[in-house]
């Protein structure tokens, strides 16, 4: 029997079936006039039934009618189901159980504590646990700061511990922005404005903000997409803009640019990001800006003057060492330099990636933090550049351990969306986030109380910090300057654990302009800062 003749057997028999249950039903209720309510939903998977059965899209519901949708049904509903039924305490991803726990309760200002001791496996590869002190130190009263500014900076700023990373307006909710900023005002931290943009939200709770440029310059931007100077420096005056930063690539997906759909670039982010209403914005993988280490080390010398001498830095994904040493080596030159360098890790968030980018491209953070402190250290520049991690910080264990690693603080994305009602529900790209963080659906977003939210922001950055000042003390150190690879260890296999100070190659300060080791001579030779060489 050839297909079309199966496929007409089949709507034969779907037919008939609907006709014997259609007259079961009414044989059933008698003479009722109301005999077809029973049987209209019979008719209603008959009619499904047909549909399946001449469809071409989906082989499944052609050879399962009706039945074929329930795996539709369940692989729908899969993350749900590994989330809350499946999945261990600490085994999920991105973020799992315990990690998503602790951040509500602290958000929520009730105990973050667990009975009865850790559910992980201590003596597994891989592990990684802080040495805590046999004299441990009282806890500070006030949290520690960080002066953001080298000698070329007129108004440096005093970095709090932990900050909200970059996320932009129109990736975010106006309430969510709303929230993160008054949260920032409320406890003295900052906030990261993402590339998208310096939008009202940013702006109107007054909140100390970084402002993020990207490769679109939006809010900055001509009509053909280049940089504007004028209404960059007219934007970096305000007075809630206490840092610029240049956006060089994102750890979930460095190396590639984005697309904004037009039919998300409504009247208020086309005003917020300097494009037309109503059509596509792509922002390109790479800068107009600059071409080569050198120029790059320029323009952030040049933003840093437009700005009034506000810090100024960049943030990336950290790919070849060997280009980031050609930058290095453009600033040696060119006798400038950025305040700060964010150091954001390929397990960093994203509201839309390739999974082939989210899972195979790019430095994961500890790698980059190494490079980068190491390769600032060897060319004698470490003193004048402060280093920010950015990539999966949740709790005050993950701000220690970057800090061991080379930043002098941290900023937390995820966290944050947690703290103001983020479920991990992934579904940041379809617009329609369950509980309104990232959203333009105003009916989801209304979801959001901003009052409420703003207090649980406030208490998870503050409860974090203190966290992670109270681990601190009882390594025996009261300022994060004072942290040391010794004071973080990794088991390498069931009976053998080392210190990071073992396990990882440390610089001296200008020991690649003396003599550079064996491991970084061959790099630090081919670095050109004329050129991004591979």
């Amino acid at each position: 029997m050839s297909g079309n003749a199966r496929g007409v057997t089949r709507i034969v028999i779907v037919l008939l079936t609907v006709i014997v249950a259609i007259a079961s039903a009414a044989a059933a209720v008698g003479s009722s006039p109301y005999w077809w309510f029973a049987a209209l939903p019979l008719l209603s998977l008959g009619v499904l039934g047909g549909w399946d059965l001449v469809q071409r899209e989906h082989s499944v519901l052609r050879n399962y009618p009706v039945l074929g949708h329930a795996r539709f049904l369940m692989e729908r509903i899969r993350p749900e189901l590994q989330q809350y039924f499946i999945e261990r305490n600490y085994d999920g991803r991105p973020f799992d159980r315990d990690v998503r726990s602790i951040v509500y309760e602290r958000a929520k200002g009730t105990d973050a504590e667990e009975p009865f001791g850790t559910e992980r496996d201590v003596y597994r590869p891989g592990h990684e646990f802080l040495v805590p002190s046999m004299a441990p130190c009282p806890v500070p009263e006030h949290p520690p700061r960080v002066r953001i500014g080298g000698p070329e900076c007129a108004r440096p700023y005093d970095m709090a511990l932990l900050n909200v990373s970059a996320m932009s307006f129109g990736s975010l909710s106006a309430n969510a922005v709303l929230a993160l900023n008054a949260g920032a005002a409320a406890g003295g931290f900052a906030q990261d404005t993402g590339e998208g943009g310096l939008s009202e939200y940013h702006l109107r709770p007054g909140g100390d903000l970084v402002w993020e440029i990207g490769t679109g310059y939006f809010g900055c931007r001509t009509e053909d997409g280049d940089f504007d100077a004028a209404e960059f420096a007219d934007k970096a005056a305000h007075d809630h803009v206490k840092c610029v930063s240049l956006k060089l690539s994102q750890g979930a997906k460095p190396g590639i640019g984005g697309v904004l759909p037009g039919a998300k670039v409504n009247a208020e982010i086309a005003r917020v990001r300097d494009v037309p209403e109503g059509r596509t914005v792509v922002s390109p993988p790479y800068h107009r800006v600059f071409s080569t280490p050198r120029e790059l080390v320029r323009f952030i010398a040049r933003m840093r003057e437009l700005s009034g001498g506000k810090p100024t830095g960049f943030k990336l994904c950290v790919g070849s060492r060997r280009q980031f040493l050609a930058v290095c080596k453009a600033m040696v030159e060119e006798g400038t330099a950025p305040d700060f360098i964010v150091v954001d890790g390929s397990e960093g968030g994203t509201g839309a990636a390739p999974l082939e980018f989210a899972d195979h491209v790019g430095t994961p953070l500890t790698e980059g933090l190494l490079t980068v402190h190491n390769a600032l250290v060897g060319a004698g520049l470490r003193d004048r550049i402060k280093i920010g991690a950015s990539g999966k910080i949740a709790t005050g264990t993950d701000l220690v351990k970057r800090m061991v690693q080379g930043a002098d603080y941290g900023n937390a994305a995820r966290a944050m969306m947690f703290a103001v009602g983020c479920i991990q529900a992934q579904r940041c790209h379809t617009n329609t986030c369950p509980t309104g963080v990232t959203t333009q659906d105003p009916r989801r977003a209304r979801a959001l109380d901003v009052h409420d939210k703003t207090a649980r922001v406030r208490r998870f950055q503050e409860a974090t910090v203190a966290g992670a000042l109270q681990i601190m003390a009882s390594m025996g150190v009261t300022d994060p300057a004072d942290l040391r690879p010794h004071m973080l260890r990794r088991r390498v296999d069931p009976v053998t654990e080392r210190s990071y100070e073992e396990l990882y190659e440390w610089l001296e300060p200008g020991q690649l302009l003396a003599e550079p080791p064996a491991s970084w001579a061959a790099d630090w030779k081919a670095a050109d800062p004329d050129r991004f060489t591979v």
